[in-house]
């Protein structure tokens, strides 16, 4: 089978894990971004009680091994479902809160808790489980569904929330998550539930599986690596447009450079997935990774012009978009499907704990000095450090037991 031949084989799982992730949580930190300052400003809180929400995520922390376990055990649809249900209500419950920060922070958590079902942990086993020879480039395009969804949303609900204000802009996000989720969950192959056909497939113990991970160096290389590489995130997620605001673009122009992140990911999917297919893996993810501490000591420095800007916004997209893949890449790499979820949920987790660490930190620094000057210098450091850390991989053994055939159904 030729290596685009194996996509249009399995168009069909490759086109409802894109949708979902495009309508998913991946999508909560543009959303949030755009309407960021809308709310703060309507609501009167302070940007470090708003950047201080973000250590909420240090919830999710706890539910992504799970999460990454359900899917292992009863397959993508099943588990989706749960996320797919909640988040719309999720959106309608922001529109209707009465402004104070104990309501949204209790709306947060319980997005953070149960909306993780709409993630990359498990959506990407679809590319994973239905494609081999073309993993790279397939999670490039499941992954580009967030990218492909801000570069069209952002701008319009920037726009939307001008002219109808912020409840009005989450109702409307509501409705469209509720559509994609929909139409996500009819597209998913009955066939990606776990040993559904011929004799059935022994049954995974935890404490079976989870040893063997942690037996493996390359989980603790990929662990520490994350750590550090995510500090910055709340950047992106939530604080991106007020960042801005506060390098003196104006708001227009902050919702275009919006524009630039979504663009920038987009980019970092395809070709950081292409990359990874054909040229060696660990070098890839080296660059791809460490390119946002360029952008980041941009945006700390004293060169504002629009244009600077605007490539460093594009630095921290690309490396959101590839780290993705990459991630995806190197867990199915090295771990095989089996175990896939539930390693990618505990990587996810790590993640999401050093996202809500990064975003105590940036509360922290915010309170002290005011700006964005020091956090940026302290965590453009921190990522240039995980991103070397990738490159220890090359020692570590890929996993000797490739991806089982019997997991890539014919995908109609």
């Amino acid at each position: 089978m030729t290596y685009l031949g194996e996509l249009r084989r399995n168009w069909r799982p490759l086109l409802a894990a894109t949708i979902g992730m495009g309508s998913g949580m991946s999508l909560v930190g543009v959303i949030t971004s755009t309407i960021a300052p809308s709310l703060v400003a309507d609501v009167g809180w302070s940007k470090a009680d708003f950047a201080m929400v973000g250590s909420l995520a240090l919830i999710m922390s706890f539910v992504f091994p799970f999460i990454g376990r359900l899917t292992d055990l009863f397959g993508v649809r099943r588990t989706a479902l749960i996320g797919q249900v909640v988040l719309p209500l999720v959106y309608l419950a922001y529109s209707l809160m009465d402004g104070r920060l104990g309501v949204y922070m209790v709306i947060f958590a319980v997005q953070s808790v149960i909306c993780v079902t709409t993630t990359s942990t498990v959506y990407t086993r679809l590319p994973v489980q239905y494609v081999k020879n073309a993993r790279g480039l397939a999670l490039a395009i499941v992954a580009s569904g967030p990218a492909l969804a801000g570069i069209v949303i952002a701008p319009l609900l920037n726009d939307y929330v001008e002219l109808h204000g912020w409840r009005a802009a989450y109702q409307a996000v509501a409705i469209f998550t509720a559509i994609a989720g929909l139409a996500t969950f009819l597209l998913i192959p009955a066939s990606s539930a776990p040993a559904k056909s011929g004799t059935a497939a022994p049954k995974r113990r935890a404490r079976e599986d989870y040893p063997a991970i942690f037996r493996m160096p390359a989980f603790w290389i990929l662990l520490g690596a994350m750590l550090l590489c995510n500090l910055p995130q709340t950047i992106i997620l939530v604080q991106l447009k007020l960042l801005l605001l506060a390098n003196g673009v104006t708001g227009e122009g902050a919702g275009i450079m919006l524009s630039t992140v979504s663009v920038g990911m987009l980019a970092g999917r395809f070709v950081t997935g292409v990359a990874l297919d054909r040229f060696p893996p660990y070098f890839v993810s080296f660059v791809s990774l460490a390119l946002p501490s360029l952008g980041l000591f941009i945006i700390a420095s004293s060169f504002d012009a629009p244009a600077v800007l605007t490539a460093a916004v594009f630095c921290l997209g690309f490396a959101f978009g590839a780290e993705g893949d990459i991630v995806a890449f190197l867990v199915a790499r090295h771990f095989g499907v089996e175990i896939y979820s539930s390693t990618l949920g505990l990587l996810t987790a790590a993640m999401s704990f050093s996202t809500a660490a990064g975003a105590a930190l940036l509360s922290y620094t915010l309170a002290r000095t005011g700006g964005y000057e020091t956090f940026l210098v302290i965590v453009g450091c921190a990522v240039l450090a995980g991103a070397a850390m990738i490159l220890l991989l090359g020692r570590a053994a890929p996993a000797r037991v490739p991806v089982a055939e019997g997991l890539a159904p014919r995908a109609s």
